[in-house]
């Protein structure tokens, strides 16, 4: 037998690998696709809805989060030192108009009212001492113009017989030792109606200093009577109230501290009155004027619904009112967009209110299409172009 070479052997032809490979099901392909044509349908679906809600809505919104919750707080501070006595408030506590907050000791003050008032007390009795001299001067005025019509009688009467006593004497009728008695009577009887004239003047000046007297006691009355007042508010105002409804916050009196006049004893917040203070951009301020309602979200309860409305403007950016404000007329400059301080009234809803406190952020989203004035949205007027002072001087 003949040998077999297997050298000689063509190769066998090898089957392509890709055409035996398994083609990709077509439940497969449309699956893909129908995902694919989900996700547009989605994506178209929310860009409609959001550009939608900014046509219709979003585009008349003003918002901002650098906005805070504020109260028109009240610390509380003595106008008199003292040792505290009591403190019959706690921390967070709710209080009520003129409910005691701290008590300071007011034994000292106690005295100082009651020395005054001993003090008015002796001052009306001389003032009523000195009513009844001036009624005694007075009587003796009376008195004294009595006398006076006596003496001025009497006088009358020794003038009449010095007359009658001079005619006779002239006749011989009777002796000059006669007549010499009628004249000594006529000048004693006046010598008695001038003295009794001069008790009437001394009457009279003697009320008029009396009654001095008395307008000067009666000052000083007046200056009692301030001193009693002046002692009767140190000793109300040991006893520090609430000056309205709210609750105490940083409360640091203790009984037993000395406390002096103007030191912060507590806080006294009205929670039921809080308000916005939201500080917008100046290029925001064209469309945010007082009346536009506004809608409110605490950071601190997201799930509430907050509306409010825009109450005032400041006169300034708060920039402008800041403790150093800043000075752009030297060095270089750079321009910084200012914000402006929007107060916000809270108007709602009344049973979430009370939960707000002060200092906590919120977002807030004023609608400009509320503006009182025109009734919406005031469409901006177009700006002319800014001229750059270098072109205008053809640099």
């Amino acid at each position: 037998m003949t040998p077999i070479n297997e050298a000689a052997t063509p190769p066998l032809p090898q089957a392509d690998t890709a055409a035996t490979q398994p083609s990709e099901p077509p439940a497969k392909r449309r699956r893909g696709r129908f995902v694919l044509l989900l996700f547009l349908m989605a994506a178209l679906s929310a860009g409609g809805y959001f550009g939608r809600e900014y046509w219709l809505v979003g585009r008349f919104m003003v918002t901002t989060d650098d906005a805070y919750l504020a109260a028109d707080s009240t610390y509380v501070s003595p106008k008199v030192p003292g040792y505290v006595a009591r403190v019959p408030v706690a921390e967070n506590q709710m209080v009520k108009k003129g409910d005691p907050l701290v008590v300071i000791d007011d034994g000292d003050y106690r005295i100082a009212l009651e020395s005054a008032q001993a003090k008015i007390d002796s001052q009306k009795m001389t003032l009523a001492r000195m009513d009844a001299q001036i009624t005694a001067a007075r009587a003796q005025i009376a008195q004294a113009e009595a006398g006076l019509q006596s003496a001025q009688a009497t006088a009358d009467n020794a003038a009449r017989e010095r007359k009658r006593a001079d005619e006779l004497f002239s006749s011989g009728t009777i002796t000059s030792a006669r007549r010499d008695q009628a004249v000594t009577a006529d000048r004693r009887a006046r010598a008695a109606v001038a003295s009794a004239r001069a008790q009437l003047a001394a009457a009279r000046a003697n009320v008029s200093v009396l009654k001095a007297q008395r307008a000067e006691a009666a000052s000083r009355m007046r200056g009692l009577e301030l001193a009693r007042k002046k002692a009767a508010r140190d000793l109300g105002f040991t006893t520090l109230r609430a000056p309205f409804d709210g609750q105490v916050a940083n409360l640091s009196a203790h009984p037993g501290d000395l406390v002096g006049v103007g030191q912060k004893l507590a806080m006294v917040v009205p929670v039921g009155k809080l308000y916005i203070t939201a500080n917008f951009k100046e290029t925001q301020m064209e469309r945010v004027v007082p009346g536009e309602k506004v809608s409110i979200s605490v950071d601190a309860l997201p799930d509430i619904a907050f509306t409010g409305r825009v109450a005032s403007i400041a006169p300034g950016t708060g920039s402008l009112f800041s403790l150093l404000p800043s000075d752009n007329a030297t060095g270089n400059f750079t321009k910084i967009v200012q914000r402006v301080p929007v107060r916000i009234d809270l108007t709602g809803p009344a049973g979430a209110l009370s939960r707000l406190r002060a200092g906590l952020s919120v977002v807030v989203r004023v609608d400009s299409r509320t503006a009182p004035a025109a009734g919406g949205s005031p469409a901006p007027t177009p700006r002319k172009p800014e001229v750059s002072p270098r072109l205008s001087m053809g640099n």
